[in-house]
Formats: C-alpha cells, structure tokens, sequence
C-alpha cells in the first residue's frame, strides 16, 4: 500500500501546543508517512514544548533573528522552505493557526502544488488590524488551503461565508483540548505540586492572557 506523506509545518509555541496531538495521531496512523518541519520562528519557547511532547523535528529553519520584521521573516521562510518541499516531495503539507510560518508556509506550498491542510481553519474577526497581522495571516491561507479544519460550527460558517465548498470543511473541534488530555496523562511536575500544595485544596482558576492588543488598559477591564 503506498503510504500519504504529510508534512506537518509550525514556528511557535501555540503552534506546536496545538500540532502536538496530531503530530501524534498521524504518527501512529497505518498508511501515513509522518514527517515535521519547524520553521522555529520562535526558538526557546517552540523547544520547550517539543520537549515536553518529545517532537523531534526532522527539518529545523532555525530562523528566529533579534528583531526581525515580518517583511524579513516571510521572505526567510519562503527561500527556505521551498527547497525543503522539493526534498521531502509530501503529498500534504498541514499548517495549524494563524502564525506568518502558517501564511508563508502555505503559499509555498502552493507554488509548488502540495496540497495544503489548515488546522483550526476559520476564525475570523474581519477587522484586519484585530490581531495584526494574524486575521490577514488566517484569510491567506483559507484561499490557499484544500482541506479546512475547523475547529467549531461557527468557523465553519465563517468558511462557508467565504465561499469555501463544504466538502472541503472538517468540524473537527479545538485540537488544544486533546493537548490538554495529553497533558493529564503525564505526572505532574514538582513546581505544579507545590502550587497545589500552597492552594491547601482549594479550587484554583488559571488564567492566561498575551497580545499586545490587550495590554495595559483592555487587560484592566
């Protein structure tokens, strides 16, 4: 039987959080020849959580420069990452989110005509500078994407409203929560022990927030 190649492409942490249980699946699927490509458009953060989940890359861009602006980053990648795609030949390339590795990564791919699956296909703000640049990334990459993952019927529909063919959609759900299962799989950790420990059983509420959008007074409130 000849075996799907599938090249799984990411850059950043959220990416690689979010990847890390499909990464899993495709490698224990039968009939699919999984292979990981890392743009590491961020470097430390990304290599932590391909520790945590044992990813070893098989392709790593190393391209996180000091300062680097989107202009150079998008360049770097697409120079890159196209010789990669002639080497490896996949017969998908999957890109998860909305991340300048997703939007560049997936062009690429198209001019080299690889088939492009986009997971967590679909959220949209339609305000272009909310969050800049990621809901232009996102936009780019629904025209070039064959399959959509969407992770919610009202992605979907954001989808279907751009006039993408339904049978070219996936609800699939948030793959973030089976990375949340994954995690509850593994013991914890001294550091979240003694947190729990300090919390003396009581019920504790974690809350993350980043972007820059929401600093200062959006946080506040």
């Amino acid at each position: 039987m000849t075996s799907v190649r599938v090249l799984s492409i990411f850059g950043t942490r959220p990416e690689a959080v979010k990847m890390a249980p499909v990464v899993r699946e495709l490698e224990a699927a039968d009939g699919i020849e999984s292979r990981v490509c890392v743009t590491a458009q961020h470097r430390q953060m990304l290599d932590q959580v391909l520790e945590l989940f044992q990813i070893t890359p098989d392709v790593d861009l190393n391209l996180m420069r000091p300062n680097q602006s989107l202009s150079s980053l998008t360049a770097q990648i697409l120079e890159t990452l196209d010789p990669v795609l002639a080497d490896e030949h996949p017969d998908w390339v999957l890109v998860q989110g909305d991340t300048t590795t997703v939007m560049a990564a997936s062009l690429a791919s198209l001019y080299r005509g690889i088939l492009v699956g986009h997971v967590e296909a679909g959220l949209r703000t339609d305000d272009k500078p909310q969050p800049f640049p990621e809901e232009i990334n996102r936009r780019v990459t629904s025209v070039v994407a064959d399959l959509h993952f969407a992770p919610t019927e009202e992605a979907k529909s954001n989808l279907l409203r751009e006039n993408i063919a339904e049978k070219d959609i996936v609800v699939t759900g948030n793959t973030a929560i089976d990375t949340l299962m994954m995690l509850g799989e593994k013991p914890l950790t001294p550091a979240v022990e003694e947190i729990l420990r300090k919390a003396g059983g009581r019920t504790l509420v974690l809350v993350t927030a980043h972007r820059r959008e929401n600093f200062g007074e959006p946080i506040e409130h």
